[in-house]
């Protein structure tokens, strides 16, 4: 397929492009600058200039494609609610150009939204649409174009890893850098979902291949690790004392960051393997941080 792909510089693209050309896809990758340009074609891409604001070069990138996943996203996330909002203007624009086709239409969303009423991990059959969570926006702008026919699915993400880059963890490693400690919130046993960079993009594949109406997946390798073991590890790779906080003391502690730390977030991928064959074999996301870089 000819598989238009979003966000193909970014952290999970730069990870999709090889998986795809290697499965025998054509890929045209949307970028901005000439640097992303320039590493498109050394991977064997085809270079689409364009941006996420400018939604005519997002309509018309889609609009040649026989299949589009979007994996972009703004991870500026001071403004994590208008960011939200944009990608769904995003998916809206994707969608705008599939009307009248089943060309597959693949786009992100976090594993949250799969989550039920009473601590169970989240699962893909779920769809919370009172998730407090303004990445919501993501999976409603979907289920807008599901309705009208298009065909979207959707692939829902853990924290991702590998040595260098972590989710939500790398920019609690730049607070940990700027407190002086690595801390956690109460006890430190609500949990977070991950899964390797590799086994996400090795997903996406499987997903845009499968171009199953509806269909939500998980790029889940483990349900959950507490966030006192991924504190424990922080605080050995940066040499920094690790402790608790009082859960009041969060929002001050870790700014933007507060309305996500102290959450409980397990999830479950088995519906995902089952139905695509998708078996996680990449690292834990404790080897990948004991693995990590943290010079800097």
């Amino acid at each position: 397929m000819r598989i238009f792909l979003t966000g193909a510089t970014g952290f999970i693209g730069s990870a999709l492009v090889p998986e795809l050309i290697a499965a025998g896809h054509q890929v045209v990758g949307m970028t901005r600058s000439d640097a992303g340009a320039q590493a498109l074609a050394d991977a064997g891409a085809e270079v689409h200039r364009g941006t996420l604001e400018d939604l005519d070069s997002v309509r018309s990138g889609a609009a040649k494609a026989d299949a589009v996943i979007h994996a972009a996203f703004d991870h500026d996330f001071t403004r994590f609610v208008e960011n939200c909002e944009k990608d769904r203007r995003v998916i809206g624009a994707l969608g705008s150009v599939l009307t009248g086709s089943d060309r597959p239409l693949v786009i992100t969303s976090g594993t949250g939204m799969g989550s039920g009423q009473h601590g169970e991990p989240a699962r893909e059959d779920v769809f919370n649409t009172s998730h407090p969570n303004p990445r919501i926006a993501s999976e409603l702008a979907g289920r807008e174009l599901l309705d009208t026919g298009i065909n979207v699915s959707v692939v829902r993400l853990p924290q991702v890893h590998n040595p260098f880059r972590q989710g939500l963890i790398s920019p609690l490693i730049d607070i940990a850098r700027a407190k002086g400690v690595v801390a956690y919130v109460g006890d430190g046993q609500n949990r977070w979902p991950a899964g390797h960079l590799s086994d996400a993009a090795r997903l996406y594949r499987l997903a845009v291949e499968a171009g199953e109406r509806g269909a939500r997946f998980h790029a889940v390798g483990e349900e959950g690790i507490s966030s006192r073991e991924i504190s424990e590890s922080l605080g050995r790779g940066l040499k920094l004392p690790v402790v608790s906080i009082a859960p009041e003391q969060a929002a001050e502690h870790f700014g933007w960051m507060g309305m996500f730390v102290s959450l409980d977030m397990l999830a479950s991928s088995a519906w995902t393997q089952e139905r695509l064959g998708w078996h996680p074999t990449g690292p834990t996301l404790i080897a990948d941080l004991d693995e990590a870089r943290y010079a800097g």
